[in-house]
């Protein structure tokens, strides 16, 4: 079986849950610190194209990165390119725990969506 790639923070509870979700289910990852390593700008596309969501879900819209920022009003006039590599440099901007897979992403941790997607 092939390992799913999960971009988490270490201290978020959310984070935590769909780590022990993953456990619990066997399924294989590789952990990479949303802060320390954050996505670039491909996977952040790639995660995009492949979950089907519109770009503002990939912002952690809950989070201080994106209050202090100004994301709130900066992001109707930001490019596509300007919003992804925002992400690209800040990953506490990065709605958690991303999971990215060779044909699959999933952003943020809803259980009924990750069971309907990784089984």
């Amino acid at each position: 079986m092939r390992r799913v790639k999960v971009f988490h923070y270490p201290n978020c509870s959310t984070c935590k849950a769909a780590l022990k979700w993953l456990d619990a289910r066997g399924i294989a990852y590789e952990r990479v610190h949303i802060v320390e390593s954050p996505p670039s700008v491909g996977q952040l596309k790639r995660a995009r194209q492949l979950s089907g969501q519109p770009l503002k879900k990939l912002f952690n819209t809950a989070g201080q990165a994106y209050r202090a920022g100004g994301f709130k009003d900066k992001l109707a006039k930001m490019s596509d390119a300007e919003a992804l590599a925002a992400l690209a440099e800040d990953g506490m901007l990065i709605k958690r725990p991303l999971l990215l897979d060779k044909d699959r992403a999933l952003i943020g941790f809803k259980e009924t969506e990750w069971k309907a997607v990784l089984g």
